[in-house]
């Protein structure tokens, strides 16, 4: 059983769009709007995606964004979502896509990478604890435009 991590590209679009709206209950992301967010991204330096593949099917994914803070010479890179498929849990997945973000991240010259995890996600904050993330805050987040 051979994970592989590498770059998203165009025919992982839906595997994405499943992972994203079954696994996290996410139902703002479509058909129709995956396709060019995942290309807008693709195609800015400050962003990445990465896939895992088991026996050559998409099985989960990471993304990110590289930001700059007040008072710090670098970057940090944040990630923006990060879903393995259930029933492929447990497997080692979720950690290689965690090392090879943290190696990019290295690659970029940024300075820590930061992730943030819904209060009930109990078992994604024990998973990233394990991979040394620090509870360090809260997020907040206040919607500009309304939502459904």
């Amino acid at each position: 059983m051979e994970i592989i991590i590498r770059e998203i590209e165009e025919k992982d679009y839906p595997a994405l769009l499943s992972l994203w709206n079954n696994e996290l209950g996410n139902k703002y992301v479509t058909a129709e709007n995956i396709a060019p967010h995942c290309d807008r991204v693709k195609n800015d330096d400050r962003y990445k995606t990465y896939a895992a593949l088991l026996e050559a099917d998409v099985v989960g994914f990471i993304s990110s964004a590289q930001t700059y803070a007040v008072g710090f010479d670098g970057s940090y890179m944040q990630i923006t979502a990060m879903v393995v498929k259930t029933g492929k849990q447990n497997k080692g997945i979720g950690t290689k896509l965690i090392k090879r973000m943290e190696d990019y991240a290295r690659e970029k010259g940024c300075y820590s990478i930061g992730v943030c995890s819904g209060f009930k996600r109990t078992g994604a904050h024990a998973f990233y604890e394990c991979n040394g993330f620090v509870k360090g805050s809260y997020a907040f987040n206040k919607w500009l435009i309304p939502r459904e």
